[in-house]
Order: structure tokens, then C-alpha cells, then sequence
């Protein structure tokens, strides 16, 4: 089991600046040392022949094939806008952004 001490979570505190009451250092010593002992189980297994993988579940991403299709045109885009100009949509100003 790892040993965590009080001396050491106030110093990573500190580093990290984060503000830790003295009555918080022991009980965040304890979840660390836990947090510690289970990421040192998993490393402890043996691995030799496991294939790495991104996901715990075989999953089919559904690829399609890239097929070129037919899009519109910019003049064909723009030709029901309400509003052009210089080629592009016109839109309401949000965010009260200046000209």
C-alpha cells in the first residue's frame, strides 16, 4: 500500500495552489493512497499477448465510402437568401460586435 502523508498532499496542494484546510489533508491522503493502490493493481497485470485497443467493446464506427455528390452552387445557395452581399448571406448582428 502506498503511503501518502499529510506533508506530502500539502505540498502538492500548494504546488497546484489549491487551498486545503488542515482537517482535508488526512482524508485526501487516504483517497490518494487508494487511488494509487488500484492504478498499481492494474499496472501489476499481466498484459503479454492483449491486443491494445481504444474501446472496451468491439463497436463498427459505420463507415461509408467517400462518394463525390453533387452540392449546390454559391448562386444556387444564395438564391433564396433574404439577404446578400458581396456574395455571402447577410445575417443580424448578435453579440453587439461593430461594424
Amino acid at each position: 500500500m502506498a503511503e501518502i502523508s499529510r506533508d506530502e498532499v500539502s505540498r502538492i496542494a500548494r504546488l497546484a495552489r489549491i487551498a486545503l484546510k488542515d482537517e482535508e489533508l488526512d482524508d485526501i491522503a487516504k483517497q490518494l493512497e487508494t487511488i494509487v493502490d488500484a492504478v498499481s493493481k492494474v499496472q501489476g497485470v499481466d498484459t503479454e499477448g492483449v491486443t491494445p485497443m481504444s474501446h472496451p467493446h468491439s463497436i463498427d464506427a459505420g463507415m461509408r465510402e467517400d462518394v463525390e455528390k453533387k452540392t449546390l452552387t454559391q448562386a444556387e445557395a444564395l438564391d433564396q437568401a433574404p439577404a446578400v452581399e458581396d456574395d455571402r448571406f447577410v445575417v443580424p448582428q448578435i453579440l453587439g460586435e461593430g461594424d
